[in-house]
């Protein structure tokens, strides 16, 4: 199990590395579930931080979760400046960027840059250009450099991708993935919902909204554990809401690499949804589901036999999907957990040595290249829900 020590013994697994993180600060949802998740398993430790763009609250942001006062800054320029002026055992290895989508790129790119390995949280950027060259700048400086899709992290996600490559299913014919989500069914970006401001509007959170926000997760999802490329998509993007800038509901179907052919819908207006992520997979043998709320469960319907109800930690499962675990069976792991399993696979790429890195589903968490995916993704959708062509091919 992962990072599983007995009660009240200190681990004696890898040292913790030193983290920094941006953004993230008081007020913030997202920053606390990295907090959380890098805790989890005791792989890392937060020393630094410029936690808000504002900075007043950035210092007392970094006040109120302990930091030292020397290491909490009023900016992110402040922040790298300070610990590029540090020995190299005492400063940060790993920035964390938990900001609006705008403020990801021009930091990522200065860590990067400075050879600071970097953890951002999706989808990664703005365009494809800047995507392509933080890929470059990562593939240069030999850094380790992830993006936060964590569903992938969820254990049942990996034995579903593990069921796939063994051929359980047989040849993959259809996909089906789906997010849903309520939140946004009244104008919140106009009642002080300071999620919402940021997330429909364009200068902050890019072209797209519900398609960018979670159809990019959607996307990674069903890449991941098919391990097929979308090749092409046509896309219908629309806005319900009067006066909201970006699309917040979307239906696509896609084509993908060995023939298959499937649907990906999403929605921040689905009334009474709360975060309903659901992955179907239909192969000539068998096909599996799973659903996010549900995320310990998942169900495999072979083709010759029963149904079958596989569930989280069971001795049964694929080794990678049990190694993911923590917890006995029955006892219900989700969200925080997802998010760590990504960490503990950032912390062991970081420090193995560089030669030795895996790739690939093996890899265990998205990294810069599949960020640069789903920012063409992105990018394709709206292309081609603004198009009267009927496909849009995805540059690979």
């Amino acid at each position: 199990m992962i990072g599983a020590t007995s009660a009240g013994q200190p681990s004696t697994g890898p040292r913790r590395l030193r983290a920094a993180m941006v953004g993230g600060g008081q007020g913030a949802f997202i920053g606390a579930v990295h907090r959380h998740a890098m805790a989890l398993d005791g792989r890392f430790e937060l020393v630094a931080g410029a936690l808000s763009s504002q900075p007043d609250r950035a210092l007392e942001s970094g006040r109120a979760l302990g930091l030292a006062a020397h290491r909490t800054h009023g900016s992110w320029q402040a922040l790298l400046a300070h610990e590029l002026c540090l020995p190299a055992d005492e400063r940060v290895e790993l920035v964390v960027i938990v900001t609006p989508n705008h403020v990801h790129y021009e930091v990522a790119k200065a860590f990067a840059e400075s050879g600071f390995h970097v953890v951002c949280d999706k989808p990664l950027v703005h365009t494809s250009a800047q995507a392509a060259e933080l890929e470059r700048i990562a593939r240069e400086r030999g850094i380790v450099f992830a993006v936060t899709y964590n569903y992938i992290g969820y254990p049942m996600v990996i034995q579903a991708r593990e069921m796939v490559r063994a051929g359980q299913l047989g040849e993959i014919r259809r996909v089906v993935v789906e997010y849903h989500q309520g939140w946004l069914a009244t104008r919140a970006e106009s009642e002080g919902n300071k999620q919402a401001d940021w997330r429909t509007d364009p200068a902050r959170s890019g072209i797209a909204g519900a398609m960018g926000d979670i159809g990019s997760h959607a996307e990674n999802l069903a890449t991941t554990v098919t391990g097929l490329d979308i090749e092409a998509i046509s896309a219908d993007l629309h806005t319900f809401i009067p006066g909201r800038r970006l699309d917040d509901d979307a239906s696509m179907l896609l084509r993908f690499s060995g023939g298959a052919r499937g649907v990906l819908m999403c929605s921040q207006v689905a009334t009474g949804c709360e975060n309903d992520l659901r992955l179907r997979v239909y192969g000539s043998e068998g096909s599996i589901s799973w659903r996010q709320e549900s995320p310990n469960e998942l169900e495999f319907l072979p083709r010759e036999g029963p149904r079958q109800l596989l569930t989280r930690g069971s001795p049964w499962l694929a080794e990678a999907s049990r190694r993911a675990t923590r917890l006995p069976s029955g006892h219900p792991e989700a969200f925080i957990e997802a998010f760590a399993n990504i960490y503990v696979a950032v912390a062991d790429a970081i420090q193995a040595d560089p030669a030795q890195r895996v790739a690939g589903a093996e890899r265990g968490y998205a990294d810069v290249s599949d960020g640069a995916r789903g920012v063409r993704f992105i990018e394709a959708a709206v292309a081609s829900s603004r198009s009267e062509q009927k496909w849009w091919p995805l540059r690979q």
